[in-house]
């Protein structure tokens, strides 16, 4: 089935505090990341409520591409149960992450 779209899991950083580093993160999942963080910086209509406070986003971290939307999530999930602090300065994906591609 090549027509399945690809999904991604994404995590987005918040602009810098005030020692440089991100002050919010935000995990996602999309098939095209890149319209996402424009979703979420406002530059396009849509993108989550909860990023509306935390302009400028980037992106910190970029997984996948998964096949199917159902691994996209599982990832997504383990992700968003560590603390925001793990999620922003510590996060290392674990082995079974191996389908990591680097961030724009």
């Amino acid at each position: 089935m090549d027509d399945e779209p690809q999904w991604f899991v994404y995590v987005l950083l918040s602009g810098s505090g005030p020692d440089g580093g991100a002050t919010r993160s935000y995990v996602g999942i999309s098939t095209d990341p890149e319209r996402r963080l424009l979703q979420h910086n406002g530059e396009v209509p849509g993108g989550a409520k909860s990023t509306r406070g935390g302009r400028p986003w980037r992106v910190g971290r970029l997984l996948g591409p998964y096949a199917g939307r159902g691994r996209a999530q599982q990832i997504e999930a383990s992700i968003k149960k560590l603390s925001g602090v793990q999620r922003r300065l510590a996060w290392s994906p674990p082995s079974s992450f191996d389908e990591e591609v680097a961030a724009p």
